[in-house]
């Protein structure tokens, strides 16, 4: 039944925040007699979605919840309490949730109530899932995932710069998969300048769910003409510059785009790490970067890439090619970013590596 649960907290990735992704299944007599998760945009939660599904009464069930039920009053009353009033008597949460106006304060409230609570089922899974959630409460700033697509050699497009297309069909549209399950993408103002991309998600079914843009143009440069520009007032588009001309940024909030300046770093650029903690307080969990080799480089040296997404292709493209990963500056081995695999498998004739950051 956990499993059942944790499968309907995935189906909402990428569309809850700044609420985290959670499933939740209600059982009575071996019998599941509601299901939910939490809804598009947050609302309503996994708990109130699958009492509101209930075609029988609750009175008695056993509630098996991705996390902890919440115990404040926000835009919706608190779950723990609509669970009381259900009459449910035992609920199996996976793990606690770390927001401070929670924190085991849901379940205290169950057990307080006379519901029996029993934690850590799925646990791992639970933390997997809303690992951008619970890293934005602890860090204030989301999970950034970094995913390119290159040759066997780390390369994502020839000398010239021609990438399309280093992998084929399925990675393509694997990769549109994964930009579904974030609540951002993120590219730099060259990614923008070269390849005008939309940034949406463009597989059937999924069209509604594409995610908002992010781009780092410390000139603000980006033309009104670009594709981003213009469908920014249909989905979001934040910009981030470094104290750009005025002139620049006003056209550029005239066509619907959010404009934010943040500091420059070093070579005028925009301070990522400035860039991560705007977007933290704006509620983001977890943001895809999709850059060139620059832009994965400053995320990397600012410690900020937390997921590795690697599809990688049987071809080589040799040292004059362009690099997956930009300067790094690094004279020593120990001072390397160091991930660790965490699976891999064969998309068509492509093979895609998801490696997660080391402690």
């Amino acid at each position: 039944m956990m499993r059942a649960a944790l499968a309907l907290a995935r189906r909402s990735l990428g569309r809850t925040w700044p609420n985290p992704a959670v499933g939740c299944v209600i059982v009575r007599d071996g019998r599941v007699i509601g299901r939910g998760r939490t809804r598009d945009g947050g609302r309503p939660h996994a708990e109130t979605d699958a009492l509101a599904s209930a075609r029988e009464s609750v009175a008695g069930a056993t509630v098996y919840v991705t996390l902890e039920p919440c115990a404040h009053h926000g835009k919706t009353p608190p779950c723990a309490d609509a669970l009381i009033a259900a009459g449910v008597t035992r609920v199996v949460s996976a793990v606690e949730d770390p927001d401070p106006r929670v924190k085991g304060q849901g379940h205290a409230r169950l057990k307080a109530a006379g519901v029996a609570v029993e934690i850590g089922e799925g646990a791992a899974e639970a933390a997997e899932i809303n690992a951008g959630f619970f890293l934005r409460v602890r860090e204030g700033r989301p999970l950034f995932h970094l995913k390119f697509a290159s040759s066997l050699d780390g390369r994502i497009a020839t000398a010239s710069g021609e990438s399309k297309w280093i992998t084929g069909d399925a990675a393509r549209a694997d990769g549109h998969r994964l930009r579904s399950i974030h609540d951002a993408i993120l590219v730099g103002a060259g990614t923008v300048a070269a390849d005008d991309p939309e940034l949406t998600c463009r597989l059937p079914g999924l069209d509604a769910y594409s995610p908002d843009r992010i781009v780092l143009d410390s000139k603000a440069a980006m033309l009104v003409t670009s594709k981003l520009a213009t469908t920014a007032r249909t989905t979001r588009v934040l910009l981030f510059h470094a104290g750009a001309p005025a002139a620049r940024t006003e056209l550029l909030r005239e066509k619907g785009i959010d404009v934010i300046e943040v500091p420059a770093h070093g070579d005028t650029r925009v301070d990522v790490a400035a860039a991560a903690k705007v977007l933290g307080g704006l509620g983001y969990a977890s943001v895809l970067i999709e850059g060139g080799g620059r832009i994965a480089a400053a995320f990397l040296r600012a410690g900020l890439v937390d997921r590795i997404s690697s599809y990688r292709a049987g071809l080589v493209l040799g040292e004059d090619s362009r690099s997956a990963v930009g300067p790094l500056a690094l004279d020593r081995l120990d001072f390397a970013p160091r991930f660790k695999l965490a699976s891999r498998r064969a998309v068509g004739a492509d093979t895609l590596e998801t490696w997660h950051r080391q402690a």
